[in-house]
């Protein structure tokens, strides 16, 4: 589990097939000490297993899944991904919960500075971002969404995209410096309005007829 609370970014040096299987090649000396053989981490909110690893790199192999749902197998060498490590038990739940199950691809339609005319690195950002129509459903204006995993809260939705305040550390500390209007983009609906959406259904589905009754002893 993570809680998209993003702690660095890493390099795209290489994908290429590698004996049937998609291969990730990612710098990223911060997290690669970190990490051994088999451990998870979320690349740009995709949950993937690190293989190989050495002080500078670490490698991942994509599913075919993750390359139908997901950006990465569009990624390019020298595209930056947001990296963040599980969230260890009994630590502080900083953003929301964070499967990295990506439940599809959205766009980035906007990202532009609240104050046009201040220094880049002081203002806040709005972001805009179309959102994939088979989670549209669950984007609650003030609830929380992830996008690239990244942790955010949705300001707005028009029944299409999104609109989410980004502050300034968000905003150089993660890979969003690096996209510009176009780009696809890793979404993973809030987990927790999931499920209520399906109780919700269930409930809605719920036949309270004579034989449930017979059925269950009344």
């Amino acid at each position: 589990m993570f809680t998209g609370i993003v702690e660095m970014t890493g390099t795209i040096v290489a994908l290429e097939d590698n004996r049937g299987a998609r291969r990730l090649t990612i710098h990223a000396p911060e997290v690669a000490g970190r990490l051994h053989e088999g451990d998870s981490l979320a690349v740009s909110g995709v949950c993937l297993t690190a293989l190989d690893v050495n002080p500078e790199y670490f490698y991942a192999d994509l599913a075919a899944e993750t390359i139908a749902r997901t950006s990465l197998a569009e990624l390019k060498p020298g595209s930056k991904v947001n990296l963040e490590l599980p969230t260890a038990a009994g630590s502080p739940l900083g953003g929301h919960v964070v499967q990295g199950h990506v439940d599809g691809k959205g766009t980035l339609v906007a990202l532009t500075p609240v104050v046009p005319d201040a220094d880049p690195k002081l203002t806040d950002w709005w972001l805009k971002v179309r959102i994939p129509e088979n989670i549209r459903v669950y984007m609650v204006e003030k609830g929380s969404v992830a996008i690239e995993g990244i942790s955010l809260t949705i300001a707005s939705f028009d029944g299409e995209c999104v609109g989410v305040a980004i502050l300034p550390l968000t905003y150089w500390r993660t890979n969003l410096h690096t996209l510009s209007a176009g780009a696809p983009v890793n979404v993973e609906a809030d987990v927790l309005v999931k499920f209520a959406a399906m109780q919700a259904a269930q409930r809605q589905s719920f036949d309270l007829s004579e034989r449930y009754l017979v059925e269950n002893g009344y």
